[in-house]
């Protein structure tokens, strides 16, 4: 079985929420909240907290995370977790775990490790799931479309697919930003310019498929929510407090 490391790329600066990743949520800072959920994820050799700021750091030692400390020039999350598994060698597949979702299921996760171990020629997975009520017209919310076999063939701030007729009743996919890569393909991502989809879009995983890869996309009924905002952060903790009371 080939090695497997999950990367959450943490970052202090946040137009809307500066350092977000140590918002406090029940007690705990927002990174810790991600970082359990990921070593629940079985059949994972590493978990790896990866930033370019020492108070995300500091606090992540704190709670007994493994850290790696990363350029302050990356334009994104992608190349941070690159940069980390560029050292990482023996490592088949790199899950790319955002670490702003206190909330991700960590079934979801394993099952991105899983597709790409059992289909070999995947570059990368992701997921997504069904839109909820006013999603479909949000530009911040992503929309993606497969084909039948479940890979992916655009993803869209716009509505799609668009039902021109009102009569087919399509479902309609929200895209949650996690990402399967193969190590290999993962490094020679980040080589790669950004292309005309990608910066028409703003979406980076366009520029994997105007390179041809394919990315199978794992569907799941439901995803709780991202911590983007003040209002995203009150939703999430108190989801969180429910489920400390369930246990």
């Amino acid at each position: 079985m080939s090695k497997s490391a999950i990367i959450i790329p943490a970052r202090w600066a946040s137009s809307r929420l500066p350092g977000k990743p140590l918002l406090d949520l029940g007690g705990k800072p927002l990174i810790q909240h991600v970082w359990e959920r990921c070593k629940k994820v079985c059949k994972v050799d590493l978990v790896i907290i990866a930033t370019d700021d020492m108070r995300i750091a500091e606090a992540a030692f704190e709670f007994g995370a493994e850290v790696a400390l990363t350029s302050p020039k990356h334009p994104s999350g992608t190349d941070r977790a690159a940069e980390v598994a560029k050292n990482l060698a023996g490592f088949e597949v790199i899950l790319n775990v955002q670490g702003d979702e206190p909330l991700i299921e960590p079934k979801l996760i394993a099952n991105l490790l899983q597709v790409l171990e059992e289909e070999t020629s995947l570059a990368m997975s992701t997921a997504a799931c069904p839109l909820a009520s006013g999603e479909l017209e949000n530009p911040n919310c992503v929309k993606v479309v497969t084909d039948l076999s479940g890979h992916a063939l655009y993803f869209s701030r716009s509505p799609i697919p668009c039902d021109r007729d009102g009569t087919s009743n399509p479902l309609r996919l929200r895209h949650l930003g996690v990402y399967g890569y193969r190590r290999k393909f993962l490094l020679e991502f980040v080589k790669w310019k950004p292309s005309p989809l990608e910066k028409c879009e703003k979406l980076e995983q366009l520029r994997a498929l105007e390179h041809g890869a394919k990315i199978r996309v794992i569907k799941t009924k439901s995803s709780g929510p991202g911590v983007d905002t003040p209002e995203d952060a009150e939703v999430a903790a108190k989801l969180l407090s429910k489920k400390r009371r369930r246990v």
